[in-house]
């Protein structure tokens, strides 16, 4: 489900109309998060830390109200839900989009998750269909093998694009936490680095949440 906003009493309406006409409205920061727990539940529950660490992301998205905004022709609509288009990685070293849908319970997402994975890996090509490149998502990676201090996307001006995309790193160990560089992009006619802000700081809680029970 969908919502649109009402542009005329919406109170970023000159923010939006302001970003939306540069040829690259969006903007990025790199930030650091603490993910010792959440290594840890993950190895505790036997499951690949991608899995946690992107259903709490995802949680974290769904929190905050501007990162489920998007843009339709010309229009600014609000998503009751978002899910993830991941780049999901084959033994080839070739990768594919995917659609990973989002449930708010972490043993509900993991079938599903899994499932989605096992199709990539198993397929050839990029996967670029409806599905793929639905607009209730947040675009999403991993760069597991580089500890980066900044990220950049490649992007096509001329491709309507209004989705967050979001970056993790290689893992670090230092002072005794374990640490996780995040990339965050973000259209700017729909947020703020305040917003980016409330979904770090979300992100962060769930990562050091207590422990999850499958």
């Amino acid at each position: 489900m969908k919502h649109l906003i009402d542009l005329a009493s919406w109170n970023r309406r000159e923010h939006f109309a302001f970003f939306s006409a540069f040829e690259e409205p969006f903007f990025g920061l790199v930030a650091t998060v603490d993910c010792t727990h959440a290594l840890a539940e993950a190895k505790r529950l036997g499951i690949p830390f991608f899995l946690y660490y992107l259903h709490a992301a995802l949680q974290a998205v769904n929190q905050v109200e501007a990162f489920r905004y998007r843009i339709d022709d010309g229009q600014v609509y609000c998503y009751d839900r978002i899910h993830a288009s991941a780049t999901i990685g084959r033994p080839d070293h070739t990768f594919a989009f995917s659609f990973i849908e989002h449930h708010d319970e972490l043993a509900d997402f993991l079938p599903t998750a899994n499932a989605e994975i096992a199709a990539v890996q198993a397929s050839k090509g990029l996967r670029l269909n409806e599905t793929t490149s639905r607009p209730d998502v947040i675009h999403f990676s991993a760069v597991p093998w580089v500890r980066f201090t900044g990220l950049s996307h490649a992007r096509s001006f001329s491709h309507p694009d209004s989705c967050p995309k979001i970056s993790v790193g290689q893992t670090y160990v230092e002072g005794g936490a374990t640490l996780m560089p995040v990339s965050i992009n973000v259209h700017h006619g729909l947020a703020d680095g305040y917003h980016v802000g409330l979904f770090l700081a979300a992100f962060q809680e769930l990562l050091g949440r207590h422990i999850i029970r499958l």
